[in-house]
């Protein structure tokens, strides 16, 4: 990783610019007041009176750069800081902590903290399409990681203890993308809405033995199951290996690198780790491309530090 982090838009304020300009605006620049995209209607504003990457209207008159309308907007930190940050937590299996960003950019810890936050939202796919199809293989699995922040009568911890982990329910397609949910509670309502809701019912699921997807399973074109109780862990093709390996990477990121994390923000960690999964190298995406594949999701998703750490996503 070491050479790549020789590229000029990491030491850069403009050549960082420049770059975001690229894969926001690959046919040129887009006013984010008003959708305009005619480069005749669009002017590039210059001069000492002007900051580099100013653009301006001519249909709304509204002034705007490249990061008006993303989650950089109306940041002071330099975009070289910001682009180097989000090749940080793409190339990094695990992810990188807030305390490792802000040793390697040179800002606070709370501003690391609120920079990986806004890359995780970057992240996120806010409109997936329904996963597998016919002849195509989904893997659903549940796991449990950390206690839950607020113990109740109903989540008091039983024999074994699961009532009160936090619960993640997840589905992968078999050599294809995950998608992964944090629920307040795993049982069949919560697992058949997540799974019928993202997996289209020509797909064959593979889980294993829970009866919790026994009844969901019904509604798909098969639904095969292996017996871990058993000791049963492959049956020819029917497995659930590659769900089981996607959780060992997110709970060793989540132990080893991150170590701590309020439940309110679990969702956004599970997408940093569908992210990196879904962009992975086995799919021919290089560290480099799944940086700028990031960078093209930042659109639309501006946070402001007070929704991140309020109670906007408690």
């Amino acid at each position: 990783m070491s050479g790549a982090l020789d590229n000029p838009i990491f030491t850069d304020a403009d050549k960082a610019r420049e770059h975001l300009e690229a894969q926001r605006w690959p046919n040129g620049a887009v006013c984010p007041h008003c959708g305009n995209a005619d480069p005749s209607r669009i002017a590039a504003l210059k001069g000492k009176a002007h900051r580099p990457g100013l653009y301006q209207c001519a249909e709304c008159r509204e002034q705007f750069t490249v990061t008006v309308g993303t989650v950089f907007e109306r940041s002071k930190i330099p975009l070289n800081k910001w682009l180097l940050a989000v090749h940080l937590m793409c190339a990094s299996k695990k992810g990188m902590s807030a305390h490792q960003l802000h040793r390697m950019l040179g800002v606070t810890y709370k501003t690391a903290w609120f920079m990986a936050h806004r890359i995780r939202e970057a992240m996120r796919d806010e409109n997936p399409e329904p996963m597998g199809g016919e002849g195509q293989i989904i893997e659903a699995d549940e796991t449990y990681f950390g206690d839950k922040e607020t113990i109740t009568k109903r989540t008091k911890r039983g024999k074994s203890g699961l009532a009160s982990k936090r619960a993640v329910v997840a589905l992968v397609e078999r050599g294809g993308s995950v998608r992964s949910f944090h629920v307040d509670r795993a049982d069949v309502t919560s697992i058949r809405e997540i799974v019928v809701t993202n997996v289209r019912r020509s797909s064959s699921l593979h889980t294993d033995e829970s009866k919790l997807y026994t009844k969901t399973g019904t509604e798909f074109a098969a639904h095969e199951t292996v017996k871990h109780s058993a000791g049963e862990y492959v049956r020819g093709a029917i497995h659930t290996n590659t769900i089981e390996g996607f959780f060992s990477v997110f709970k060793r990121g989540m132990k080893g690198v991150y170590q701590h994390c309020a439940e309110k923000h679990l969702f956004r960690y599970l997408a940093e780790f569908d992210f990196r999964y879904n962009n992975r190298t086995k799919l021919g995406v290089s560290d480099v491309e799944r940086r700028d594949n990031a960078l093209k999701g930042i659109d639309g998703k501006r946070l402001t530090y007070r929704r991140i750490n309020g109670t906007a996503f408690a």
